[in-house]
């Protein structure tokens, strides 16, 4: 198992999610404003939006896990893109869109530039730029030995 299809969001409200990630550039099939499920395709990958009861209870229907309504729960989404104009230009997007800035880009310890921002149901997604990155022929960061 070496390869991650499929991020799946647990969300409080589809419509507002949905919307929310068709307004900072993720592209779907999706035609209703609140389907029951929704696929975003990514270079490489797919993030599902999905509602968090239902998530919660297809992970266990007789005894849930109990839901992390606030906080931070242990994970990070990441975006790396190509300049730090870009980082800036996906944080003020993710922001006019119902986006909160949790924190402003800046120069960061390990040489490149990074900010973070949550979405609607409290994600925490870092846009990141690093000078030294490369990016294969689908725009996915490139990783390796020697990085």
């Amino acid at each position: 198992m070496n390869r991650i299809n499929l991020i799946c969001l647990g969300v409080q409200d589809m419509e507002r999610s949905l919307a929310f990630y068709k307004n900072i550039g993720f592209k779907t099939y999706a035609k209703a404003d609140k389907p029951p499920i929704v696929f975003f395709d990514n270079q490489g990958s797919k993030l599902e939006l999905y509602p968090i009861e239902e998530l919660s209870k297809d992970i266990n229907a007789d005894y849930p896990p109990v839901i992390c309504k606030s906080g931070f729960c242990g994970i990070t989404l990441a975006c790396n893109v190509k300049s730090e104009h870009e980082v800036d230009e996906l944080i003020e997007i993710a922001a006019k869109f119902g986006g909160m800035i949790a924190k402003k880009p800046e120069k960061v310890f390990w040489g490149g530039y990074s900010g973070y921002f949550q979405d609607p149901d409290g994600y925490y997604w870092e846009v990141a730029y690093g000078p030294s990155w490369k990016f294969d022929e689908n725009d996915m960061l490139v990783i390796d030995e020697n990085s």
